[in-house]
Order: structure tokens, then C-alpha cells, then sequence
């Protein structure tokens, strides 16, 4: 039998330890900063059907702080954020803000990018080595309803943003290409895919028809990226079935 004094210390230890515990489990454990300085249209913060409040809580759940910016994105703005995620810019995101994220990048950050329409994300997507459609995709497979921009992509590479996911839904994406080394395709449309070049929405000689990449994911420095060519798939009306499991494997990989 233990003495009283050491059955005191070793309680006093044992409860000590409890504490630490439990404050390393409440302690948030990344800091994700949701941007909404480039005139965003679907907010974090509120709980409109194409808003992004399920996916800001889907964070909360793992211990993630989460923030909202409002102000251009600077190396100071950045300084304590470990993730960044830009949902749907309508207004560019200048030369400036593209160099302080690229260093954001190089020392460690992540950074989600999704496209609601693609100009805006123009500058930085050109940084890392990431180019966009001049137009959206439209399928001639797996449709939702009978919008061909509407589609199912069930063509995904191995990958922890595709971990227990046998597709996900898209409600008008953009074709990524990967122009370098460095970021690599996740997922891709069939190769019955087609692009409307002329602008006629009819399929023709002249458009593209192939498999087109819908999401694509890099490093760069230390950090690491990940580009969504539609920024639907998250929004609160999509958030369920397979588009939730996506977003849980998103929140994993960028943690």
C-alpha cells in the first residue's frame, strides 16, 4: 500500500496530466482563414443554401479556428493562418496578394482555391503553374438531371482528398491543366467531356472533346495547394452524401 503523502502526489500528477490532456484536445490546432476580400457572393459566416457555413463547421469540428477576411491578403494578414481558402473571387486577386500567398507557400501554408468563375484567380493560378478553360465543361456522361454541366466524376486518382470516395458532384467546373511539375491531377471528367469554343452550346468540329481535369493539387516551397474548378461542390445546398465525404477528406488533407 502506497503512503498517504505518495497516493497524494501521484493523484495530484495523475490529474495534472488530465488537464493537459484536455486542454491539448480543446486547443485549436489550425488556423484557417476563409477569404472573402475579393467581392465573394457565398460567405462562411452565414447559412444561405450556396453559402460555405457547413464546410467553415466541418473545420470547427476538427479544432480548427476559423476567420473570415475582409482585407487584401498580405504577408502580415497571413502571418498567423496556416490554411487559406478562396472560394468563388469575383474581383482579381492582384499581383501583390498572389506573391504574399506564394510565400505564404513556400513557408509551410496551404491553400484551397475554388472557382466560380475563373478571371479573378487568373494571376495566382498562373503561379502555380495552373491553367483554366476559357469556357465550362459539359459532359455527355453521368449528367444530374439534364444539365450537361451538371455531372457526376467518378474518375479519381489515388489520393488522401479521394480516401473512401467513389465520386462527387460538380454543378459547372472549369478545366484545370497543370503547366509544370509540381501539381498533379485528383480528379477528371470522361473523355466524352466537351468545351463550348465557339459559343454556339452546340457540339461541334470546333470544340474541344476529351478528359478534362476538374481538380488538381501541388506543393510549392514547404506548402501545398489544391485547386477546385467549381466552387458549388462545398456550398451548403451540395454538402451532402459523397460532396460531405470530399469536403472531410479536404479538411483532413489541409489540416
Amino acid at each position: 500500500m502506497w503512503p498517504a503523502h505518495q497516493c497524494t502526489l501521484r493523484l495530484a500528477v495523475a490529474v495534472a496530466l488530465l488537464a493537459l490532456s484536455a486542454c491539448a484536445r480543446q486547443a485549436p490546432q489550425t488556423r484557417v482563414l476563409f477569404d472573402e476580400g475579393h467581392a465573394q457572393q457565398f460567405h462562411a459566416g452565414t447559412d444561405g443554401p450556396l453559402d460555405l457555413s457547413g464546410l467553415a463547421a466541418l473545420f470547427l469540428d476538427q479544432r480548427a479556428s476559423v476567420g473570415i477576411g475582409h482585407d487584401p491578403i498580405t504577408d502580415n494578414a497571413l502571418s498567423n493562418v496556416d490554411v487559406l481558402i478562396i472560394s468563388g473571387p469575383f474581383a482579381p486577386i492582384v499581383p501583390a496578394e498572389t506573391e504574399s500567398i506564394a510565400r505564404f507557400l513556400d513557408r509551410g501554408g496551404r491553400v484551397c482555391v475554388m472557382l466560380h468563375i475563373a478571371p479573378p484567380a487568373a494571376d495566382l493560378l498562373h503561379q502555380l503553374n495552373v491553367s483554366v478553360s476559357n469556357g465550362v465543361i459539359r459532359e455527355r456522361e453521368d449528367i444530374l438531371g439534364d444539365d450537361p454541366m451538371n455531372f457526376r466524376v467518378t474518375r479519381l486518382a489515388p489520393d488522401d482528398l479521394t480516401k473512401h470516395l467513389p465520386g462527387f458532384d460538380v454543378y459547372g467546373a472549369w478545366a484545370l491543366l497543370s503547366t509544370a511539375d509540381g501539381a498533379t491531377v485528383v480528379a477528371r471528367t470522361s473523355p466524352m467531356a466537351w468545351i463550348d469554343l465557339n459559343g454556339d452550346h452546340t457540339l461541334g468540329p470546333g470544340d474541344a472533346v476529351q478528359s478534362f481535369a476538374v481538380v488538381v493539387a501541388g506543393a510549392r516551397g514547404k506548402g501545398h495547394f489544391v485547386v477546385f474548378g467549381d466552387d458549388a461542390i462545398f456550398q451548403n445546398r451540395f454538402l451532402v452524401g459523397d460532396n460531405r465525404r470530399l469536403a472531410e477528406n479536404l479538411v483532413g488533407w489541409l489540416r
